[in-house]
């Protein structure tokens, strides 16, 4: 496996699991509010408090999804190869 190989799994790991949290989101938030999250959050008239909320929910359950994927990625690229990809090698 080479840099080539890492950049499709580690993207590709990040996209699904970005798909997947936006979609886990927009459930858990119809369930929640009884309506649907804001498609254009920074609509001025969208209420303010449920575009932060929105913002906030989102940003952090599509990053840690994100986050866990590629480290889930990466793990399996190390047992595959041996070695972290470079992109993850940490500088001395």
């Amino acid at each position: 496996m080479g840099a080539l190989a890492w950049k499709v799994l580690g993207t590709g790991s990040a996209v699904l699991a970005a798909s997947l949290a936006q979609k886990g989101l927009e459930a858990t938030w119809r369930m929640a509010t009884g309506t649907p999250p804001p498609t254009i959050p920074e609509d001025p008239d969208t209420d303010w408090g449920e575009a932060v909320a929105w913002a906030v929910a989102s940003g952090v359950v599509i990053g840690v999804a994100r986050l866990l994927a590629t480290r889930r990625a990466a793990n399996y690229y190390r047992r595959s190869t041996g070695a972290l990809p470079k992109a993850l090698v940490r500088r001395a």
